[in-house]
């Protein structure tokens, strides 16, 4: 059955469909318009922008300066330290017109002047890396940093400073402005000294500055300190009184060193004329040259008691033995002559008296080769060995090469050449029973090469000779110190003539000793070259400034006075 309810539904197309067809269409053209038209901005009307933006923010690779090592003095003392600083480097093509005015600003933090900068500018134009201005102080660095000057960069670096300063510049020498040993003891161990540096990834602002540390690729590593045999107490004493030396004498220049008896350790080490390693407008190759170990001499007269020693020990001459002298004494065609006629001497006044004559006919008395063996022992020709650059080895002529009047020569100190540091060395021989040691300048536990040169017994015998050099009677009573007993000799150099020969005016002072003698603590030796107010005798010049630093010396250390003349005076006193 068919119900049918009347009613006819029609249905229509609505009208709505098109429009809304059209309308989102037309939406989507404009935002491509739109995008299309900041894309077309962006890429062509402003690229400065896009590469700004696009470097807003970037990881980058850099370097991590490694600690350089600390040098110290045997007590622990900082000789040589790092401390952080800051370098400033430009990259000149990114630099800005706008930015001219932070620029004039960063020249006056740094001390630039406006003129000087603007010639640094227009010269250095174009350049990718040029640095403005090195190792300076972190707080100017950050206010640098606080003008935002793009293209301005700053390097994390480390400076060297000596906080004894001129006291023990020639010790230690100095690094460059990379950080790098150039002379002295940070050139010696600059492979102890010196750091590894590491890697880092770091994300960087658009203006080259670290924001944001990401990872560490390689750790730096720090270099390793160095522990002197140098007391600096001493050091400073030393420095002192050679100071006060070339004052006093008008002196070209002077050296002093200062060896613990015992094992060669060297407690001190110093040269004038001075110069201070943290200002390097006073770095000129004179100022900074270590003439205790670098420079050569002939010694004179202090090596007299090694051939009266050798003599001795050998059995060429007995200790009772009188040595005629007379003035003059002929060797081959060649003439020996003293300052005075001595007459007969013995042992002890040869020394006393330092005549030339006595220990030339010593010398001769012995065969060549032991003669220089004796000498090649104590380590005359041979360098010292401390590691330090352009130590002097000093010249002994073969044995087999010598005339009959070289040996004569070698036995008053001419002929042969060591440095104030060799000289040193030698007389542990005299001061520690017969034992040369070996010198150090790094700390050590024992000294491994030490040798028995000299017997025991006549060793001390050379020793109460040499204290008789220290009396009224001898050649250095200024180098006597109050409560002790002193030992020690003097010589007085004529200097080498530049056209052969040696000069009538020009001299080297010299006074080598050792204390307390009935056990000796300390070898002192000092050089003075070329005094010019009237005195240039060893004695009178170099024996004064002997005198202050062993006094000194002997009091840091407590070493108890053997003076028995002075004892009761000193237990009084206290």
């Amino acid at each position: 059955m068919r119900i049918s309810t009347g009613v006819r539904t029609t249905i229509q197309p609505s009208l709505d469909f098109p429009v809304r067809r059209y309308l989102l269409l037309g939406i989507m053209s404009t935002a491509m318009l739109v995008l299309s038209g900041r894309a077309v901005y962006l890429q062509v009307l402003d690229r400065v922008f896009l590469k700004d933006k696009g470097n807003l923010q970037h990881v980058s690779v850099v370097d991590v300066s490694a600690y350089r090592g600390q040098i110290k003095d045997r007590n622990g003392e900082p000789l040589a330290i790092s401390t952080p600083v800051q370098s400033i480097w430009m990259n000149m093509r990114q630099i800005k017109d706008g930015d001219r005015e932070k620029l004039g600003e960063m020249a006056k933090i740094l001390g630039m002047p406006s003129k000087d900068f603007d010639a640094f500018l227009k010269k250095e134009a174009g350049k990718r890396f040029v640095y403005v201005k090195r190792q300076i102080n972190p707080d100017l660095a950050e206010k640098i940093k606080a003008l935002e000057i793009t293209g301005v960069y700053f390097e994390r670096a480390f400076k060297r400073y000596y906080p004894a300063g001129a006291t023990a510049g020639h010790l230690l020498g100095f690094t460059n402005i990379d950080d790098i040993g150039q002379e002295g003891m940070e050139r010696g161990y600059e492979h102890i000294l010196r750091g590894n540096p590491g890697k880092k990834r770091v994300i960087k602002d658009g203006k080259g500055h670290i924001i944001k540390d990401v990872e560490n690729i390689k750790e730096a590593v720090p270099g390793q300190d160095l522990v002197l045999t140098i007391d600096e107490r001493i050091q400073y004493l030393a420095y002192r009184e050679l100071q006060t030396a070339v004052l006093n004498h008008k002196a070209h220049s002077a050296s002093l060193v200062v060896l613990d008896a015992k094992n060669g350790d060297v407690l001190a080490s110093v040269s004038q004329p001075a110069f201070n390693p943290n200002n390097r407008k006073e770095l000129r190759s004179n100022r900074y040259r270590n003439r205790a170990m670098v420079d050569s001499f002939e010694p004179g007269s202090t090596v007299k008691p090694f051939v009266v020693a050798a003599a001795l020990d050998g059995g060429y001459v007995a200790p009772n033995a009188m040595i005629e002298t007379h003035g003059v004494y002929h060797v081959g065609r060649n003439v020996v002559k003293d300052v005075h006629n001595y007459g007969t001497l013995d042992l002890t006044l040869v020394l006393q008296k330092s005549s030339n004559i006595a220990v030339t006919k010593l010398a001769m008395s012995m065969p060549p080769e032991y003669f220089w063996g004796i000498y090649n022992s104590l380590g005359f020709g041979n360098s010292a060995g401390v590691g330090f650059p352009g130590e002097a080895s000093g010249s002994l002529l073969d044995y087999q090469g010598w005339h009959e009047f070289d040996q004569a020569i070698l036995s008053f100190g001419y002929g042969v050449s060591t440095s104030v540091l060799q000289l040193a060395r030698a007389y542990t021989a005299i001061a520690d029973d017969g034992i040369v040691h070996s010198v150090s300048l790094l700390k050590r536990d024992e000294d491994p090469d030490a040798k028995q040169i000299f017997k025991p017994e006549t060793a001390r015998s050379i020793r109460a000779m040499l204290e008789r050099v220290i009396s009224k009677q001898g050649t250095a009573y200024q180098a006597r110190v109050e409560g002790y007993r002193v030992a020690g000799k003097t010589g007085t150099v004529k200097k080498a003539s530049a056209t052969g020969g040696y000069t009538h005016d020009k001299y080297l002072s010299v006074f080598v000793g050792m204390a307390p003698a009935s056990n000796p603590r300390f070898v002192i030796a000092v050089v003075v070259d070329e005094p010019t107010t009237g005195q240039y005798y060893g004695g009178l010049v170099a024996a004064p400034a002997f005198s202050r630093v062993m006094a000194g010396a002997l009091r840091i250390y407590g070493v108890e006075p053997d003076g028995m003349d002075t004892m009761p005076l000193l237990l009084t006193k206290e």
